[in-house]
């Protein structure tokens, strides 16, 4: 194993590994009760998008860790699966077998892409400035949400955003906050494991001892025990229309899911790269034809398997910053997903706040790509900027980069720098236009 992985070139042993990969699995649970709450809302059982989303998380990420040998987490994306939901089946009035077989044909399609290397073209074709900018981007984005999930920021109609206030969730939020950092500061191995099980623990007295959580989580207590067993449902399994999904008026649909997983993936994937230094002696990413081969598969199976696409997670870099280098940690990871098909309740004992520390220090530990941009440089200062914060604002990792991408060209060719430009970001452009207007 140390061989395979060759733990001594990256620096790493098997003990930093696993502790990797359960960091990165703690920071990435909250997918097997978020993605089936949301693909649900289309009219798919729960508990068979519940035991989807576990076999695509552990299957897919276990494949990243095995092949490509990078500490990365697949699992059903994020934004996508509101996309799948909300937008396809609720919006169009689409099927949901025949939405299935929508994601299964861009999987296929992305198969073909990454065996032919236009996926690597793709990801290479990125400017480096923009690749830094996007890590930054996603650092914000991954504090955001964590912020979020703290309730440290809420929804305001006026200002579309605001704090939160000092009550008994914010309170509880920044002690584990202030904890985990002093963890992370003194360079305690498990830092942000120990910050977590700190602050759930910390949870325990909200709407039982004191305060009350009822109007910003909808319980007077954020934790809660539901149980230890549940059987896996695999109703969902091959319940897709492969016919039906061919249709003329599904093209788009599955257009959609092809280049919004594309960007969604690319910019992760770099962005985290870039971020963590797991480049090549090019300083390209890592293992990328592998890695973006195993985004390809994970898309088809979530379509075989009952859910939304599969994707690269932003999260992985918690993991990441816990000393995660190599594929160990992805099949770490992977395999503490597999116990949930029969102990999800479990995960019902962490709550949102719990992870929302772990989740802003990840921002930070992110943020340190922004000091390769060059910020006296307009033509490349202003798109990396526009990916930066358009990342977080919008709530989306492919707005950031398809406008850092297009603003890139522009500026480009408008300076006389044409020669910077390459025909593969020309068409890169053209696509991300095109997802804009679809």
């Amino acid at each position: 194993m140390q061989n395979y992985f060759a733990f001594d070139k990256h620096q790493t042993n098997f003990k930093t590994e696993i502790i990797a990969g359960i960091t990165s699995f703690l920071a990435t649970m909250y997918i097997i009760v978020v993605n089936p709450a949301i693909v649900s809302a289309a009219g798919l059982p729960f508990s068979g998008v519940l035991t989807a989303t576990i076999l695509v998380s552990a299957f897919s990420s276990i494949m990243m860790g095995l092949y490509a040998k990078n500490p990365i987490v697949i699992a059903p994306g994020m934004g996508i699966n509101a996309f799948f939901a909300y937008t396809v089946v609720l919006g169009m009035g689409v099927k949901w077998e025949v939405a299935l077989g929508a994601v299964f044909w861009s999987g296929i399609v992305f198969l073909i892409l990454s065996i032919f290397n236009v996926r690597t073209a793709v990801a290479l074709a990125i400017p480096k400035q923009i690749r830094s900018a996007v890590a930054a981007g996603i650092g914000l984005f991954i504090t955001f949400i964590g912020l979020e999930n703290a309730k440290f920021v809420v929804a305001n109609p006026a200002t579309l955003v605001s704090f939160g206030g000092l009550n008994t969730i914010t309170i509880t939020f920044l002690i584990g906050l202030i904890v985990t950092s002093f963890l992370v500061m003194k360079n305690i191995k498990g830092a942000l494991i120990i910050g977590i099980v700190f602050t759930t623990v910390l949870s325990i007295p909200i709407g039982r001892v004191w305060g009350d959580a009822t109007e910003l989580f909808g319980s007077a207590t954020i934790v809660s025990w539901n149980g230890i067993f549940s059987s896996p449902d695999f109703s969902l399994l091959f319940q897709l229309d492969l016919i039906g999904s061919l249709a003329l008026s599904i093209i788009p649909v599955i257009f959609v899911f092809l280049f919004t997983d594309l960007f969604d993936s690319l910019s992760t994937f770099i962005g985290v790269a870039e971020a963590a230094d797991l480049k090549d002696e090019d300083g390209e990413p890592r293992n990328i034809k592998e890695s973006l081969l195993t985004d390809a598969v994970s898309t088809t199976i979530s379509g075989l398997l009952g859910t939304s696409a599969g994707t690269s997670y932003i999260e992985s870099a918690a993991g990441i910053k816990e000393g995660g280098r190599t594929g160990l940690t992805a099949i770490v990871a992977g395999l503490c997903f597999l116990p949930f098909m029969f102990f999800s309740p479990i995960l019902s004992v962490v709550p949102s706040i719990a992870t929302a520390p772990a989740l802003v220090l990840v921002g930070v530990f992110m943020m340190n790509p922004v000091s390769k941009i060059e910020w006296l440089k307009y033509d490349e200062a202003i798109p990396a900027f526009l990916a930066i914060i358009l990342i977080p604002v919008t709530y989306s990792i492919t707005q950031g980069i398809v406008w850092g991408l297009i603003t890139w060209t522009l500026l480009k060719i408008l300076s006389g720098k044409k020669e910077e430009v390459s025909l593969t970001l020309i068409i890169v452009d053209i696509f991300a236009i095109a997802v804009l207007l679809v």
